[in-house]
């Protein structure tokens, strides 16, 4: 009879390398129940054994040793097919930021990119927040922040310092009462949920930690900073709100400052082996050389 259980194989995969039922359920985000279904339905399908069931664990029967060095030599031949597919796209590359990055410093730039590199195909992904690039099929994303995520390889693209923004109505209510006096009224505006960066603030400014009694959190920084003109709270915006502050719709109400902050490239491992993304990738690190 013809063995059709496929897909069962993966998960066959997973327990073998793992040796144990509760770590591959934890890596597929299946139950140990179900894990243990499927393996018992593998084997019935198979018409023999691979696994032995042992009072300390588990352990690979002789067939199913010989099943998984089958195995991972059909994946590992899928996955080189797969790869060599792929590189006949590997000239379009997608980058992955925040429209407020791409508006303010990327894109008066972004035409020496394309007129250096004609074959490469470039799309620029709109982003608010942390995400899974693999999941959304980003090569390669801009991150603001201090560069200490640990979920991919990480590269300081150039600082760029936060400082605390306000309208000028509520600068000059700063002005006149003090930062320290003045904080307890004022929304704090926050990037995303979880963010430390005003913590950091306060602890470079010297000053007690607040409640968050009044606080808004609005991800996305274009309208962030329009909400700060609004007056709608303060915000620790970069320095690319230079022609807000130029024109005196914000001003910088404390001279503390996150200098350790800035915009890091963030990438999956091995990404630049893609001939185009290293391209990308080398182009941007000498323009903000030059920043």
């Amino acid at each position: 009879m013809r063995f059709r259980s496929y897909d069962s194989l993966r998960l066959f995969d997973a327990i073998a390398r793992h040796l144990s039922f509760t770590a591959a359920a934890d890596e597929l985000n299946l139950t140990k129940g179900a894990i243990s279904y499927q393996v018992n339905r593998l084997e019935r399908d198979l018409g023999f054994k691979v696994f032995e069931r042992r009072h300390r664990g588990i352990a690979l029967t002789e067939k199913g040793a010989k099943l998984r060095a089958a195995s991972q030599a059909a994946f590992h031949d899928l996955d080189r097919a797969i790869a060599g597919l792929r590189e006949e796209d590997a000239g379009r590359i997608t980058i992955g930021m925040s429209t407020y990055f791409a508006s303010r410093w990327l894109s008066p730039k972004l035409m020496t990119f394309i007129a250096a590199h004609p074959r490469v195909g470039l799309r620029i992904q709109p982003l608010v927040d942390l995400i899974d690039l693999r999941a959304e099929n980003i090569d390669l994303a801009i991150r603001w922040g201090k560069g200490n995520w640990t979920d991919m390889e990480i590269e300081l693209l150039f600082r760029c310092p936060a400082i605390v923004t306000a309208c000028p109505s509520i600068a000059r209510h700063i002005d006149a009462v003090g930062l320290a006096a003045a904080l307890p009224d004022l929304a704090l505006l926050y990037d995303r949920d979880g963010s430390n960066a005003w913590d950091d603030w306060h602890k470079a400014a010297g000053l007690p930690n607040r409640s968050m009694r009044n606080d808004l959190v609005i991800p996305d920084p274009n309208v962030r900073v329009q909400a700060v003109i609004d007056g709608q709270g303060i915000a620790l915006n970069d320095r690319l709100v230079a022609p807000e502050l130029a024109t005196g719709e914000l001003f910088q109400v404390s001279a503390a400052e996150l200098t350790d902050y800035g915009y890091y490239l963030a990438y999956q491992k091995g990404a630049l082996a893609n001939p185009a993304l290293k391209d990308f990738r080398d182009w941007i690190m000498a323009e903000a050389s030059l920043t």
